[in-house]
């Protein structure tokens, strides 16, 4: 059958079945722990694993890492739990796939490095699991986020990708007010990545080879895989912290979508330059040709008139800042300088400090989760961003943010290459849902059950 005749025949979304309070398969689901596994317990795997180890509805069975030290911090976060130690996989590049034979297994979370992403999501699909979580990005050309999605389809399943500022308690506050009409009408928003990575792009562990760089086994884990992409690629490497949430802001993918796209980039400036400044002039590193530019531009058309601007920006020093601004009709936040400002309430042509306005729009899931969230990574947004994934799988329902939220706000990135490398033109954005945002309808964090 056709998609579209599949989806009206069975009345299915497109991500899957949704299962409802009462439905037999729904009380199975919610009577037992959720047995989960993770792959790859690097720095980032370790803060959520220690999310899992927190919750009484999770049972881990499984964890899989090439890197044996990074295993051992696992096993003993997992140790110092009291939980019981899961089955742990490792010695090869792939022997996550032994994982996702371990009998009993419902869920897989993946915190690997990006070009691994796409491969572990597939696999976890074609094994029958029906509910994968990922780190950001979806993967790394258009095409493999195009196979993502038809993986999920075909297998009638959830992907969630794990973007944890969509969750941020300012941003969170902002989306209570867009729902209120606080704004009015939206028509312009920005966002972005703004962070110094420079000290993570390098470490003591650098080493030169073939016109890239390389990272011995003392180098940080995050370095060692991240920092050729700086050398190799030049668009919006990460544009999921800002897009997310600007695009449940403005409900894309739920009666508008992305149009068109193009992309700038700078020269090339702040890698090199803080190579020279670390390990002086001739440092071999110093002869690298980093194609990323210090500074990426995108600029973004809506279907319903609005237009997003994202900022990339890694190499130069600079505080960290996702540089969000949500403005409408009735006025504006803007996240640098804390400020809001709304016609008839604020002083006229004046800022007004925006922490009044947050904390009487604070959302009702912060109400109810803060205390839960102390202590979480990132101010927390990290809990909200778990459980949300655990609750859904749980209770059998489709994930609030899904797979064609995640391939939306990834394909960003070859979207930009793609623009930059022609010259900076502008470049058709693909409909992920295949129309269906036209009739899909808002879901992200209107239930303040999770």
């Amino acid at each position: 059958m056709k998609r579209r005749e599949f989806l009206k025949s069975t009345g299915l979304t497109a991500a899957g079945i949704t299962l409802v309070p009462g439905h037999e398969l729904f009380a199975k689901r919610t009577a037992t722990k959720l047995k989960v596994g993770l792959i790859g317990t690097g720095l980032r795997g370790q803060n959520h694993l220690a999310l899992l180890l927190d919750r009484d509805d999770v049972e881990l069975i499984a964890i899989a890492d090439v890197d044996q030290r990074m295993l051992n911090t696992a096993k003993s976060m997992i140790t110092k739990s009291g939980k019981p130690m899961p089955k742990v996989f490792t010695g090869d590049d792939y022997a996550w796939n032994k994982l996702l034979e371990v009998k009993g297994l419902q869920s897989v979370l993946i915190a690997t490095p990006w070009e691994w992403h796409k491969p572990m999501i597939i696999a976890s699909l074609h094994a029958g699991l029906k509910y994968v979580a990922t780190e950001v990005m979806l993967g790394i050309t258009l095409q493999d986020h195009w196979d993502v999605v038809h993986a999920a389809e075909q297998h009638n399943a959830h992907v969630m990708m794990l973007e944890n500022v969509c969750y941020r308690r300012d941003v969170m506050a902002v989306l209570n007010m867009v729902r209120q009409g606080v704004f009015g009408e939206l028509i312009h928003l920005q966002g972005g990545y703004q962070h110094d990575l420079r000290e993570v792009k390098f470490n003591d562990g650098v080493k030169p080879y073939g016109g890239g760089v390389e990272f011995d086994e003392k180098g940080f884990s995050e370095a060692r895989w991240r920092t050729n992409h700086s050398v190799h690629r030049n668009g919006d490497l990460y544009p999921t912290h800002g897009i997310g949430p600007v695009a449940n802001y403005i409900n894309i993918n739920r009666g508008n979508r992305f149009l068109k796209l193009n992309s700038f980039a700078t020269k090339s400036r702040g890698l090199h330059n803080y190579i020279v400044d670390k390990g002086g002039a001739d440092h071999p590193n110093t002869k690298v040709n980093f194609r990323l530019g210090d500074i990426v531009t995108t600029t973004i058309d809506c279907a319903n008139g609005e237009t997003v601007i994202l900022q990339h920006d890694t190499n130069l020093p600079r505080p960290y800042s996702l540089g969000f601004r949500v403005q409408g009709t009735h006025g504006l936040w803007m996240d640098v300088n804390k400020s809001i400002y709304v016609e008839g309430i604020s002083k006229p042509h004046q800022w007004e400090d925006a922490k009044a306005w947050l904390e009487k729009y604070d959302h009702p899931l912060w109400k109810k989760y803060s205390k839960d969230a102390e202590g979480a990574g990132h101010g927390g947004m990290d809990f909200f961003v778990i459980h949300a994934f655990i609750e859904s799988a749980k209770r059998g329902v489709a994930t609030p943010m899904d797979v064609y939220d995640a391939a939306a706000w990834s394909a960003i990135t070859p979207l930009s290459e793609q623009s930059i490398e022609m010259g900076n033109e502008t470049v058709e954005f693909p409909d992920f849902t295949s129309g269906a945002w036209m009739t899909r309808k808002p879901v992200f964090a209107l239930n303040d059950d999770y």
